[in-house]
């Protein structure tokens, strides 16, 4: 075979393999989330906003958001470790463990604080309009 024919070989094989891996993974992996039009704070077709929160470097980003009841926050783990987002005085709401790549939403119903109880210096805040 000789290198032209191999060159156009090798790029024709790169490419569908490009192709049917991107084909196989889900929606977080190409980092967005089910339903999301956008990873910062967009409209739904109803009046109502997602809003996403990072979680990278042992922190949430931001740590402090503002929302109206019926938006919709998800926290996203791009951290390398397992967390969780725990509503911090009463313990009202808590998600799962959220593994590293994965995510958690949530309908904000009322402003709360809240942490991570796995590491429990790191904490955040929702305020209501």
């Amino acid at each position: 075979m000789n290198k032209k024919l191999r060159r156009r070989t090798i790029i024709v094989v790169y490419i569908f393999l490009v192709f049917v891996l991107n084909s196989c993974s889900t929606p977080e992996e190409r980092g967005r989330l089910p339903g999301d039009t956008a990873t910062d704070a967009s409209s739904t077709t109803s009046a109502h906003k997602v809003y996403s929160i990072e979680i990278k470097d042992m922190k949430f980003d931001p740590g402090e958001i503002t929302v109206h009841k019926g938006d919709t926050v998800v926290w996203v783990n791009h951290d390398m470790v397992t967390h969780c987002v725990t509503e911090e005085n009463t313990k009202a709401w808590t998600s799962s463990n959220i593994a590293a790549g994965n995510s958690w939403k949530m309908v904000v119903q009322s402003g709360a604080d809240y942490f991570c109880a796995i590491h429990q210096v790191m904490k955040g805040k929702i305020l209501v309009e």
